[in-house]
């Protein structure tokens, strides 16, 4: 039988909820600079990148070196308190103006993930607190205020497995789309911290994985970090889904969530939607794994999500090489919407929601 992580590591003695199975970190502060494993090489290449400013930040966020909803927030928030280090102020007011181009500049990065500007509005809020404070003092509980967004997601993300693994039953085939794994988050994963809960519990799974056109999110990232925990993984393209469903070789979905409206409407990596209406055809249960950062309560539903669209370069090249027909016109939103009638429960830290049962998340006034 192979070894599971359960029994591979066990938790850390440092303050940091500590599971690494992979023996990868995907965003941490390292030696004054916040370190991040550059997904565009993956799986072909492990490579760190150190970002020194806040540009350097920015530009990992956009490019997807780094990506996936909570990552991105503990990304922007280690890019707030970089730039903090940086700024040379002596009265607050003067060191909180030459700190908020440096929240613009994170915040314009990617306008679907809602954690980006949680956490750019936590760390805000948390400046503001501190005004009556030593300069120095507030660029100290501005990192530390990063360090525990990082803490708080890798255990909300145990938590999420925690609560979510029940819903998978021993036997079941379980297709996910995209990554929501580890690389997506500070650690664990969501959808699949759900999944590896499900394996370390010693239930017999098999994980169908999308390729996730056009970055090849599945592909690349999801199988290399499934294949690293030895948890039985099947690539197939996008368009093989209905067929596994109709085959009876899909028991589950479960997928990640970029923003969580109030009514349950979920947005995710573009291909979830028509994953979850299959899913419904074949009496399916289709699951969104998501922080309760992810919700986004000043929003009615999933229509008043705003959509990324980005570089058309991403449909017509597969890598370097051209295999679109050229000059042809391309669309290349990065989301789209699974409208709440499709989802059966929303994973949270908190527990498991019907969309329509979401406020017990809603944060006190």
């Amino acid at each position: 039988m192979p070894l599971r992580p359960r029994d591979r590591l066990g938790v850390d003695s440092s303050s940091f909820i500590a599971y690494n199975p992979h023996m990868f970190t995907t965003v941490e502060w390292k030696d004054g600079a916040v370190r991040l494993i550059d997904q565009t090489l993956l799986p072909g290449q492990v490579a760190y990148i150190d970002c020194k400013d806040v540009a350097a930040v920015a530009e990992a966020i956009e490019s997807l070196r780094v990506r996936g909803a909570p990552a991105i927030g503990i990304t922007a928030a280690y890019g707030i308190a970089l730039a903090a280090q940086q700024v040379s102020a002596e009265g607050f007011d003067d060191f909180y103006t030459a700190l908020l181009p440096s929240c613009e500049r994170l915040a314009a990065t990617r306008p679907t993930a809602v954690n980006l500007f949680w956490a750019i509005n936590r760390m805000k809020a948390l400046a503001l607190r501190l005004r009556e404070q030593e300069i120095s003092a507030i660029k100290e509980g501005l990192l530390t205020e990063a360090h525990n967004i990082l803490r708080e997601d890798i255990a909300m993300n145990h938590a999420i497995g925690r609560f979510g693994f029940g819903l998978i039953q021993p036997g079941s085939g379980i297709l996910t789309h995209c990554n929501a794994g580890g690389l997506a988050t500070g650690g664990y994963g969501t959808a699949l911290g759900v999944i590896r809960r499900a394996w370390e519990e010693y239930k017999d799974i098999q994980v169908y994985a999308d390729e996730t056109r056009p970055i090849l999110q599945g592909s690349r990232l999801t199988t290399w970090e499934l294949m690293q925990d030895q948890i039985p993984v099947t690539l197939i393209t996008d368009n093989m889904a209905a067929y596994f469903m109709q085959q009876k070789k899909i028991q589950c979905c479960i997928v990640g969530a970029d923003r969580i409206a109030a009514n349950g409407d979920a947005a995710n990596k573009i291909g979830t939607y028509g994953v979850a209406i299959l899913a419904k055809e074949h009496g399916i249960p289709f699951y969104v794994a998501a922080p309760s950062s992810t919700i986004d309560f000043a929003i009615a539903s999933g229509a008043e999500i705003p959509i990324e669209e980005r570089s058309h370069s991403e449909v017509s090249h597969m890598g370097e090489k051209e295999i679109s027909t050229k000059g042809v016109t391309i669309a290349n939103p990065a989301f789209d919407v699974t409208p709440a009638k499709y989802i059966a429960a929303i994973i949270t830290e908190k527990g498991c929601f019907k969309p329509e049962n979401l406020g017990a998340n809603r944060p006190a006034e």
